[in-house]
């Protein structure tokens, strides 16, 4: 039986959907404001995690991801920009797609962006405020929580701190400022309006993801996944007027997880601690040990990001990929005397129980590291066949589907293996092989990154930030080493 930890009742609960063998599953996606950080990508990857895993289990999964591409930090960026918001927040919808794949994470079923979702928001707002929990202000239409005494269930705050007629235009605010919450805003200069039943305006951040959840999967659905600063305001705010106007529960199952952070603390660009996945792979990095340190701590725990634990996640990667080349490289055709069935359907028994414990990754790795150590001993001494090693290699095969790690063994030129790689002859849908490539930079890609140091010598991170992903989408990857900047060509998936 799965059972994962609800924030909502702040209790480990078994996991029941809605509907038997079906999972309908929404999870909170970027804001499109900027490029993703590893910090955006540890939540995405738990929450690949918990799909693979629901999959493996026999369930049937709807994945919904909004891309929040009307907000104040968006609208504020396409204003500096002198941008559209569809042509400000492409690059970075591109962007997120590409890296998505790179770390090997299942697509959602159905990735809706909330400026295509407008009538949608319109037909909540215009519910609540015939339900009178909504109301008028100065050309905006706010949420008023005093009249929902179920606000703060989720997130535990305290409603004698709200005073009575406060209201909050910004989207997002601090943990202290209880206050009603605006589901349309004024028309503003400078600002996109859409002209609507209710009034012209643009919607509040909160209101998208009620409204897109609830065309995709309905009133009422099985999970709702996010960071844990979603809590607040955020998904409080969800379950408000989701709740207020359709009169049932919201979601079943809140999952959220915890905040990563590097060397011990926050991420900030002033720190020169702040990492993009870019960034990572520039120093030579294999983007499946991203992954693995990603996941290999639990996802209600902070995860201290450190080039210390990547290696070793690069170390723990190298030890599974030499284990699975050595058992594909098994030629004895006698059995030896060891039955291993046993030891394989005890470690697929702890890897399961594992993941069904709250998704409990430590556990599951412990089992499959376990058997490895069993094992291993058995196939470098030729005490096992070839035939003995196919119900390990189908274990390897069926777990790497909740993993992703891609268990490929890499060998040097006199066959030796010597790791893990990314990719085994041509890249898979998803996957990106990376090669050196000789030769000089063509002149406008060198002006470009010319350009790029000229920016990180005046401290415009974000444009440095903007030439190196327009360099990765044609095909170039930047290192910076202490001997400069170096370069990688991307051989496009399939080629």
């Amino acid at each position: 039986m799965i059972r994962f930890h609800n924030t909502l009742s702040g209790k480990v609960e078994s996991f029941e959907p809605i509907e038997p063998g079906s999972v309908k599953l929404y999870t909170c996606g970027p804001t499109v404001y900027d490029f993703p950080h590893i910090g955006n990508w540890r939540a995405y990857v738990f929450e690949d995690l918990l799909k693979r895993f629901l999959i493996f289990s026999g369930y049937k999964v709807t994945h919904v991801m909004n891309l929040t591409d009307v907000d104040d930090k968006t609208i504020r960026g396409a204003g500096a920009k002198g941008l559209s918001l569809e042509e400000y927040t492409r690059p970075f919808i591109e962007a997120f797609d590409r890296e998505r794949d790179i770390l090997n994470i299942l697509p959602a079923n159905h990735y809706p962006r909330a400026t295509e979702h407008i009538r949608e928001m319109v037909e909540i707002i215009q519910i609540l405020l015939d339900k009178t929990f909504a109301y008028r202000k100065d050309g905006s239409i706010y949420f008023a929580i005093a009249k929902f005494p179920a606000y703060g269930r989720l997130s535990k705050v305290n409603l004698e701190d709200l005073r009575p007629g406060s209201r909050g235009d910004a989207d997002e605010y601090e943990k202290d400022s209880v206050h009603d919450f605006a589901l349309w805003k004024a028309p503003k200069e400078g600002e996109p309006v859409w002209e609507t039943e209710i009034g012209p305006g643009r919607p509040g951040w909160h209101v998208e993801c009620s409204a897109m959840s609830s065309k995709y999967l309905g009133r009422t659905f099985d999970i709702h996944c996010g960071g844990v600063d979603n809590i607040f305001p955020h998904h409080e705010n969800e379950i408000a007027q989701s709740e207020a106007a359709n009169g049932v529960k919201f979601v079943n199952y809140w999952l959220h997880c915890h905040h990563l952070v590097v060397d011990g603390e926050k991420m900030a660009k002033s720190k020169g601690n702040f990492y993009t996945l870019a960034d990572i792979l520039a120093k030579g990095y294999d983007p499946y040990d991203v992954r693995y340190l990603l996941i290999s701590t639990h996802y209600r725990k902070m995860l201290n990001f450190t080039f210390d634990a990547l290696e070793q996640a690069k170390a723990a990667r190298s030890r599974l990929g030499n284990f699975f080349g050595a058992l594909k490289d098994v030629t004895r055709e006698s059995d030896g005397i060891q039955d291993i069935r046993p030891l394989v359907e005890a470690a697929r028994a702890g890897f399961v129980a594992g993941l069904e414990d709250d998704l409990n990754i430590s556990e599951s790795l412990a089992s499959l590291f376990s058997l490895v150590k069993i094992i291993y001993p058995l196939v470098t001494q030729g005490a096992i066949s070839r035939r003995q090693t196919q119900p390990v290699l189908e274990f390897f095969f069926s777990i790497d589907e909740v993993l992703a790690i891609k268990p490929s063994p890499v060998r040097s030129a006199s066959g030796k293996i010597t790791g893990f790689s990314s990719v085994e002859g041509k890249a898979t849908a998803g996957e990106e092989q990376y090669a050196d490539v000789e030769g000089r930079l063509e002149s406008e890609i060198q002006k470009k990154i010319e350009a790029r140091q000229k920016a990180r010598s005046e401290k415009d991170f974000n444009l440095a930030d903007e030439i190196r992903e327009e360099l990765l989408s044609q095909g170039i990857l930047l290192e910076d080493t202490k001997d400069g900047v170096r370069w990688k060509k991307i051989i496009p998936p399939g080629t």
